[in-house]
């Protein structure tokens, strides 16, 4: 679908997006095809590309000669296990951190493992990670190399050390105590460097490699952060959740060491970003938002915070000094990328050659090579080859009042071509519930039901990141209470507005959202005409007893966020108050779920039956949260078109 190249960088013009018009039948196919690539990164002279691959149920990752575009390396691993990020360590050598899902509606969880690789493919090594003690036969297990059950992460490349880095190293038991340690990119052989003084610990060093900052938290559930001066020095605790009633996480350094730069929870609104002297522990605020948390961005360096995203109606980046190079470089692609987001994903040693991501509500993500001494943007590839953005639907950020008074923001997305009124809606909670939240860019489920037709809602009900610790809090033990109310309220104001149609709307969420949305129509049976449930959660007491064998830390998590009244978790559970449902409902889930098993379903579709409601289900014994196979993606899309064709009306999926 992507034809232009980028050629002068100032001379670049914003290709005009045409309106969309609404297809009397949806092609499917678009929306479920796999990204061709996820993130590209330059090795450090600009001679190689690596690039991490979708492959169905996992991630690999492929070295690519940046000369002749011919492939020199890849590396894959088994069934939903991906590589979750990658870095080049030196010229040669890319390190590889292994993550594992539980299908495509969980964000892959880091399993403690780094692998390395050579361009060339040669060297192949796992070089730290529980899988070593599984790998004593032949040479593979080289000396010095740890046997010992560890997870292991990546804190620092050491910029100019070819040979080492610095990794944080958790040995896999309930009470770990964290240290980093020192280790060799080729053999694996490691040093202890220092312990942390928390456990869960985070770690942020300085432009000479020295751990200066340790944050995490215990079991409690509490944030800690400590700094000390350098390795020799003992860890000072500098901010303590239980008694400031705030996390301080550190970001990192200014150039000079001098200055170190904390993203910091506030009393009330969003975080903010303050400076902190390290000399004289001084503390200065020098970014906040009023309506939005800070997303750091960092300059092609490791160590050198340089501004933050808010992410917001629109997305705007904000810097710390707007007269830096660092601040004027990004203003100027801004100018020449309008409407998109720009991120520098990598850069060569020498900073010529910068690998550019630019994304939108339309595009899910563009590659270009910059040369800052030619001043152009050559066009590499796009993530999806497959999705035209000059098809796609924008987005708008909106903003309402909740029944208490509570500001709620989150976005509409109108079918193309249409001015907004009298239309069918769907209502799309997003999952998590807590910590997640909806922003500008590009979402397939968006898309594709604009395409169909559908205005469509995402609301970041209270309990949603974003937005400030109180606000987040606000959702505590507020499973089908007030996180529930925020939605009817966002619905019925698409109602006011003259936006919904009141006949024709569904609700449609997954893991969390299945919850809210049959969760929706059991607390409002007049307010919605259908239900989407897709890999939900529908049995608060029995989801609470899942996460309390998950020894103390996931005790004390659900605790405080679900809350441990037997009582009240039944009662706001969709599948024991199935008999107040009285519109048709769609589910879908994996056998293999782990994070929301299919028993939730299950039981769910027999309360409705039991109940006299329509209830259509589609279940996969082999898929997870989220399903992977392309196959299986389409037959759920392409049920979920037919579904809300039937109920709301709407465009229905093109056959194949």
């Amino acid at each position: 679908m992507r034809t232009f190249r980028a050629t002068a960088l100032l001379g670049l013009l914003a290709v005009g997006l045409l309106p969309a018009t609404v297809a009397a039948q949806v092609d499917v196919e678009p929306y479920v095809a796999q990204d061709g690539f996820r993130d590209i990164k330059l090795s450090p002279t600009g001679e190689y590309y690596a690039a991490s691959v979708p492959m169905g149920d996992q991630t690999g990752l492929v070295v690519i000669r940046r000369s002749d575009r011919q492939m020199t390396a890849s590396f894959r691993f088994s069934r939903d296990t991906h590589v979750g990020d990658y870095w080049w360590v030196n010229p040669e050598r890319v390190l590889i951190a292994v993550s594992e899902s539980f299908g495509t509606r969980d964000d892959p969880l880091p399993t403690g493992e780094l692998y390395a690789m050579n361009a060339n493919g040669g060297q192949r090594e796992l070089l730290v990670g529980w899988r070593v003690q599984t790998q004593q036969t032949g040479t593979r297990i080289r000396p010095g190399k740890r046997e010992e059950p560890v997870a292991a992460y990546l804190i620092d490349p050491l910029p100019g050390d070819d040979r080492t880095v610095l990794i944080s190293v958790h040995p896999l038991t309930y009470h770990p105590s964290t240290r980093v340690e020192r280790m060799d990119v080729y053999t694996g052989r490691r040093s202890t460097v220092t312990h942390a003084p928390v456990s869960f610990a985070g770690f942020v060093t300085d432009h000479r490699g020295l751990v200066r900052f340790a944050e995490g938290t215990g079991t409690d559930n509490v944030s800690r952060t400590y700094y000390r001066e350098n390795d020799d020095a003992e860890w000072q605790l500098v901010n303590d959740e239980r008694t400031s009633h705030r996390v301080e996480t550190p970001l990192g350094f200014s150039d000079d060491d001098a200055t170190a730069y904390l993203r910091v929870q506030q009393p009330e609104g969003p975080d903010a970003i303050v400076a902190f002297d390290v000399a004289t522990g001084e503390r200065r605020e020098i970014l906040r938002d009023p309506v939005v948390d800070p997303i750091p961005i960092y300059r092609n360096g490791w160590h050198t915070p340089i501004g933050v995203r808010y992410s917001g109606a629109r997305p705007r980046l904000a810097f710390f000094d707007e007269q830096s190079a660092d601040a004027r470089l990004y203003r100027s692609l801004e100018a020449a990328f309008p409407g998109n987001r720009i991120e520098i994903a990598s850069a060569t040693d020498d900073g010529r050659y910068q690998l550019l991501l630019t994304r939108s509500d339309v595009d899910p993500g563009s590659f270009y090579v910059f040369d800052s001494v030619d001043k152009k943007a050559d066009f590499v590839l796009a993530r999806r080859e497959r999705i035209d953005p000059q098809r796609m639907s924008s987005m708008r950020g909106i903003e309402l009042d909740a029944r208490d008074g509570t500001k709620l923001h989150g976005f509409l997305t109108f079918p193309g071509g249409s001015e907004g009124a009298g239309l069918p809606l769907v209502v799309m909670p997003h999952g998590g519930p807590y910590g997640i939240f909806d922003e500008w860019g590009f979402d397939e489920d968006t898309q594709l039901l604009a395409s169909a037709g559908y205005a469509v809602l995402r609301v970041n009900y209270r309990g949603s990141g974003n937005y400030g610790r109180r606000f987040e809090l606000s959702g505590a033990r507020q499973w089908g209470g007030a996180m529930q109310d925020d939605l009817t309220d966002a619905t019925r104001w698409a109602i006011d507005e003259g936006i919904a149609d009141p006949e024709r709307i569904c609700i449609y969420g997954a893991s969390y959202g299945g919850y809210a949305a049959l969760m929706g129509v059991a607390k409002e049976p007049e307010l919605y005409r259908c239900a989407v449930g897709y890999v939900g959660i529908y049995d608060l007491p029995k989801r609470r007893g899942d996460l309390g064998r998950n020894g103390r830390w996931a005790r004390t998590w659900s605790e405080e966020w679900m809350g441990d009244d037997r009582e009240l978790l039944a009662a706001a559970s969709p599948n024991r108050i199935a008999d107040r449902i009285s519109v048709p409902v769609l589910l879908a889930a994996g056998g293999e779920d782990l994070v929301a098993p299919i028993e939730h379903s299950t039981m769910m579709e027999r309360a409705l039956v039991q109940a006299g409601v329509p209830v259509e289900t589609l279940y996969f014994p082999n898929e997870g949260h989220g399903f992977y196979t392309e196959e299986h993606r389409h037959e759920f899309y392409s049920r979920l078109l037919e579904f809300l064709a039937r109920h709301i009306g709407g465009a229905g999926p093109a056959p194949r």
